[in-house]
């Protein structure tokens, strides 16, 4: 799996990770969600996003399953609800999720959303306390517009936002007019989620290009949804033949032409 420098953290990261969107809520589904990211890991897909969110906690849950033994080979994400984002709650719930998570420490911390509930710099200074407590290396946000960020990131004093993470897929390549531009020059990691969407658009030019590297329509998205060097990704699958498909989503180059074409489409 291709690395690349995660913003301004000096660290480098798969440029395709694993999300973890719908995972945890079926006791049934545990062990194939546990496989497929175990199996994940060992293709390179070393970034596991996650949030307290999701599955109630239970996605959480297999993260920690999946990666026990594994710690030092993973770069773990997960966020805050911003109902839980007040000083005192931020790292309460940061402290749970660690529980849950089976680790000393996180990765990545993020606040989920822009939170009308309590001032951004309650929760930034939380965040700042996390790093310092060896909580959390590095922190971020989840779905913030670049006036959010702007406002984020005043409230900081000692660290810096590592990323921002917000929904890129095709058919919604809105944050590629402003919000990427902004991270771009301000060295800000951007983790594109849900990047797959329903796969309506896998058709036409994608599935035309994608049969002329052999690949599929999966891939090509993958390969163009991270085309520029402050662009991840983080695509759930449950499903072996869904891993192994996005661990190889950048083993080909498409063409300026493929890339123009993709653009011209969407």
């Amino acid at each position: 799996m291709i690395v690349r420098p995660f913003g301004g953290t000096g660290i480098e990261v798969a440029v395709i990770g694993q999300g973890t969107w719908r995972m945890g809520e079926s006791p049934g589904a545990r062990k194939d969600e546990v496989t497929a990211l175990r199996l994940g890991i060992e293709l390179g897909l070393t970034h596991i996003d996650t949030a307290e969110m999701y599955g109630d906690g239970g996605a959480e849950r297999v993260v920690g399953q999946a990666i026990s033994g594994r710690r030092d080979q993973v770069f773990i994400a997960t966020k805050v609800l911003p109902s839980n984002a007040s000083y005192a709650g931020a790292l309460g719930a940061c402290e749970r999720s660690l529980k849950r998570l089976g680790t000393e420490y996180v990765d990545l911390y993020l606040l989920h959303w822009w939170s009308s509930q309590h001032p951004i710099g309650e929760t930034m200074r939380a965040m700042e306390e996390l790093v310092a407590r060896g909580l959390a290396r590095f922190i971020g946000v989840s779905n913030f517009d670049v006036g959010q960020m702007r406002a984020a990131r005043a409230a900081l004093t000692r660290e810096r936002l590592a990323c921002n993470q917000v929904q890129h897929h095709l058919r919604d390549r809105e944050i590629e007019d402003a919000v990427l531009p902004y991270c771009k020059r301000e060295r800000i990691a951007v983790v594109g989620y849900t990047p797959l969407a329903r796969g309506g658009f896998l058709r036409g030019v994608v599935a035309e290009i994608a049969e002329r590297h052999g690949r599929t329509p999966r891939q090509v998205a993958l390969n163009f949804l991270t085309r520029r060097d402050s662009l991840f990704t983080i695509p759930k699958a449950s499903r072996p033949e869904h891993v192994r498909e996005n661990a190889a989503a950048l083993d080909f180059r498409l063409t300026p032409a493929e890339l123009k074409a993709i653009d011209d489409a969407f």
